[in-house]
């Protein structure tokens, strides 16, 4: 399995650190953790970058190392493999992927994970709940539901990308029949995939929604506002409640089908019917228990000042971090950190994450 080599990031925040904190000697005192995110351009990349430029400019005692990776699938399976990042590293991850690993290597799941990822990773905290992958854009709108994209063209994310490249094919696959036996499915980048529906190569893309527990503050990302900015119609293919109860008994997940109101999205005239996933920052029950504890104290801080500088915290709030958090999944420094804040309270407002049988 190939190995990413991210030193650019780390080297300019290293210097950075130097130069705000005072010197070298005060610089070793901080903790630098590296974090496995998403492809180049992705939101959570731009996002981690100015977390870690706010980290450093607080003289905080704990930064981030953001790294490009290919994906939230290909972060899930390098941690597995890669024994000695697990004290060290942290990875941007959802519980449906965590969950759906648990199958790696069987059925269709063996194209995107040749083996299972059976580990119960300990979560630190949400960061977004991401509907892309779980409903499709279009502009064709004589096509009304996803069974009609048979045999059409369908642009989706990289097969290392769980919600854009993994899930979009899981829930074409068993919620309505279309595979690439029968289908043309092209694999590729959130901006070329866009491109693609842009430039009529293709009947069918992905794109992203972000939400927050609440469900009263969408984030709208800019692959969306590029299709808009064609002032083309853009037509929507959801799923139903129906689809997504399927799906989640078939991977002993925790898909959440939400019904988005007309005027979400750009065009949408009518009510869209959308699986979420939530998404957080995870790592190995290994990894140290102090560092996640100032690591989540930290990001609990800078949160609201994030909310003004990048667009993707706009929908941060401390129910957003500890949504889906419990006892069983949380990390012990994580549980430390949220109960000190006295923030822990507010995972009773979620259903928790679940582990899948190991089988």
């Amino acid at each position: 399995m190939p190995r990413l080599k991210m030193k650019t990031l780390a080297l300019a925040a290293v210097t950075s650190l130097t130069a705000i904190a005072g010197g070298d000697r005060a610089a070793q005192a901080v903790e630098a953790i590296p974090v496995l995110l998403c492809p180049f351009g992705c939101g959570p990349m731009a996002g981690d970058t100015i977390l870690m430029n706010q980290l450093i400019q607080a003289q905080s005692d704990v930064m981030i190392l953001p790294q490009e990776t290919p994906g939230y699938n290909y972060n899930i399976r390098e941690m597995a493999l890669n024994e000695s990042k697990r004290k060290t590293s942290i990875f941007a991850t959802e519980d449906t992927l965590i969950q759906v690993a648990y199958q790696g290597g069987q059925g269709s799941m063996a194209e995107f994970l040749p083996e299972p990822v059976q580990i119960p990773w300990k979560l630190l905290y949400g960061e977004a709940w991401w509907g892309q992958g779980k409903f499709l854009a279009t502009f064709d709108c004589s096509l009304k539901t996803m069974a009609d994209l048979k045999g059409k063209r369908i642009s989706l994310g990289l097969r290392g990308q769980s919600d854009w490249g993994v899930f979009s094919r899981l829930f074409l696959e068993y919620g309505y029949g279309v595979t690439p036996e029968n289908t043309d499915i092209r694999h590729m980048t959130p901006g070329q995939l866009t491109q693609q529906l842009i430039d009529g190569a293709t009947d069918a893309a992905v794109t992203p929604i972000g939400a927050e527990p609440t469900l009263t503050n969408f984030l709208i990302p800019g692959p969306v506002r590029q299709l808009e900015a064609t002032g083309k119609k853009i037509c929507y293919l959801g799923v139903t409640k129906e689809i997504v109860d399927k799906l989640n008994k078939e991977f002993d997940a925790t898909w959440i089908h939400v019904t988005l109101p007309p005027n979400t999205l750009p065009h949408q005239d009518e009510p869209l019917g959308v699986g979420f996933n939530r998404a957080y920052k995870a790592a190995h029950e290994d990894f140290s228990e102090e560092t996640a504890y100032k690591l989540v104290k930290a990001v609990a801080e800078i949160g609201p000042k994030m909310k003004e500088l990048h667009a993707l915290w706009n929908i941060w709030n401390p129910e957003l971090m500890t949504c889906g958090l419990s006892e069983e999944n949380a990390h012990p420094g994580a549980i430390r950190a949220f109960k000190e804040l006295g923030w822990w309270e507010l995972t009773e407002k979620c259903d928790p994450m679940t582990y899948p049988e190991v089988k």
